[in-house]
């Protein structure tokens, strides 16, 4: 059926009671999901529904009167009618689409598995002991396809045994047996198929995030930011002291180099002058010639120059270490960065 079919044709007035509440569900909320709750049943339905209040709201009803509902809203939110098939239901939030994901994914719970369902993931009966006293049970175990036999008064299973792959069907005997053992092996909760939020359709594989990796990336950034900043010597409150810390030093140096006197250069200028004087009268092999302080004065030239130059660029060298750090560490998270990649 059309959209425009089911927005004209005549309908009962207690469904049309019923999309009217639907559409005031939609208006209530920023973000509107379409969930699967196939096979979950009326029990643990009433139990997630007590959980998601307070931060979401559970709407379930016929699927021809919520895609009616839908239409009627219209702004984009008729694009969630592509999920409506099978059991499902409509959930609203005010939170974003990513924390509404994460908060269901959260929520799923083991549950048994029945006969003829279809196994999520692989079915795996754990090495150990069963805790079961010898008897048929064990021939059941080995009949699945278990490692097990009678061992120290009770039935163990020697190795873990994967008894099912994904994608397979489960069968009577598998059912049993892992009853017996109380193995779980699917998860019981709300599926979502697609989020509507800020005229944007999100799909699930869009929402899963992982949060260290986002943290990560964010940090990156943030480090990459600070970088760019003080090399394009661009101020932010972040990076103007930084800036003015490495413009002293760069201020210092030169005025050293260029032997401008100041109450900041006087004693370096100083003490670069009394080494070149000691250099100097090193060189000189006749000591009457001296005048007597200078006499003995053992050979430093090199060594005493390039300190001097060195002390008159240690201000700036001190000031650039915080964002020579930084920049180390922007590399390594930008070989991290390429193994990874989110958005949030």
């Amino acid at each position: 059926m059309s959209a425009e079919q089911r927005k004209t044709e005549t309908i009962p007035e207690w469904k049309q009671a019923e999309v009217d509440e639907v559409v005031s569900f939609l208006d209530s909320y920023e973000s509107v999901g379409v969930v699967d709750i196939t096979g979950i049943p009326s029990r643990q339905l009433q139990d997630m529904r007590r959980d998601l209040h307070g931060s979401a709201e559970l709407r379930v009803s016929r699927n021809t009167l919520l895609q009616r509902a839908l239409d009627q809203v219209d702004d984009g939110l008729e694009d969630l009618n592509e999920f409506i098939s099978g059991q499902v239901g409509l959930i609203g939030t005010n939170e974003n689409p990513f924390g509404l994901y994460k908060q269901l994914e959260a929520s799923k719970t083991p549950a048994p598995i029945n006969a003829g369902e279809v196994a999520p993931n692989d079915i795996v009966i754990p090495e150990g002991d069963t805790g079961i006293d010898p008897g048929p049970f064990v021939g059941e175990l080995q009949t699945v396809g278990a490692n097990a036999r009678i061992q120290d008064g009770s039935i163990q299973v020697l190795e873990d045994s994967t008894v099912l792959d994904a994608g397979e069907v489960v069968s009577d005997d598998l059912s049993n047996v892992l009853s017996e053992l109380g193995i779980e092996p699917k998860e019981v909760g709300l599926d979502l198929r697609g989020v509507f939020a800020d005229g944007v359709l999100f799909e699930p594989e869009e929402l899963e995030l992982d949060v260290e990796e986002y943290r990560g990336d964010i940090q990156a950034a943030a480090a990459r930011a600070r970088n760019l900043s003080l090399n394009a010597v661009y101020p932010t409150a972040q990076t103007a002291s930084s800036l003015l810390a490495k413009g002293r030093g760069e201020a210092k140096s030169l005025a050293l180099q260029g032997a401008i006197e100041s109450p900041e250069t006087m004693g370096d200028l100083v003490s670069k002058a009394d080494g070149q004087v000691r250099a100097l009268a090193a060189q000189i092999d006749d000591d009457e010639a001296l005048p007597e302080e200078l006499r003995g004065v053992e050979a430093a030239t090199p060594e005493t120059d390039e300190s001097t130059d060195e002390d008159t660029e240690d201000v700036e060298e001190e000031a650039d270490e915080e964002a020579d750090a930084e920049a180390e560490e922007d590399d390594d998270d930008d070989d991290a960065g390429d193994a990874l990649g989110a958005m949030f």
